[in-house]
């Protein structure tokens, strides 16, 4: 089985770098999404209550539990951050030969895949967090107070190697079709 996944890999060396690059870029993305989203619900200082640098915005157009709406309204401008940071490292490094589309148009097309990346998430980590909180209570039974952060994360992770396999192969067939 290796010695398969080296003759593939040595068979199309440039889809390899090409996917070495794309990995790379989404550690990047995910350094300005959970950065922006620190920064943005995290307080800079003590002036700044605990809604972080979003409470008094959000009080201010309405919203009466800044706790609540804020980590959504982080998240979503994170995300977004995350996949324009994304959209420009990938045409302009990863595919630096996929530019025969216009930029709009390739970036909406990109968008629209990490859009559904996230739909493909969401339901990844709502329904394996638990089983895997309880698979390390059951197997290391010490562990059982940090179970839930532990499923969560293993969850996490799940959810990100599935959605990095999506993203890359679905941007490479419909966003960056024109380059060979």
């Amino acid at each position: 089985m290796l010695q398969k996944i080296k003759d593939l890999i040595a068979q199309n060396q440039k889809e390899f770098t090409r996917f070495s690059k794309f990995l790379v870029v989404g550690l990047i993305g995910a350094v300005v999404d959970f950065g922006t989203y620190n920064v943005l619900l995290n307080p800079m200082n003590a002036a700044v209550s605990r809604g972080g640098m979003l409470h008094a915005p959000l009080l201010n157009i309405g919203l009466q539990d800044p706790e609540t709406f804020g980590p959504t309204l982080a998240g979503t401008f994170s995300f977004i951050l995350a996949v324009i940071s994304n959209f420009i490292w990938n045409r302009y490094w990863t595919y630096p030969d996929s530019r025969t589309k216009p930029l709009v148009r390739q970036f909406f097309q990109f968008f629209l895949i990490n859009l559904t990346g996230i739909v493909i998430r969401i339901p990844i980590l709502t329904f394996t967090h638990r089983p895997f909180a309880r698979l390390i209570s059951t197997i290391l039974p010490s562990l059982t107070p940090q179970a839930e952060r532990l499923g969560s994360n293993m969850a996490l992770v799940l959810a990100v190697g599935i959605v990095l396999f999506w993203n890359f192969f679905a941007n490479r067939i419909w966003t960056y079709n024109d380059v060979e």
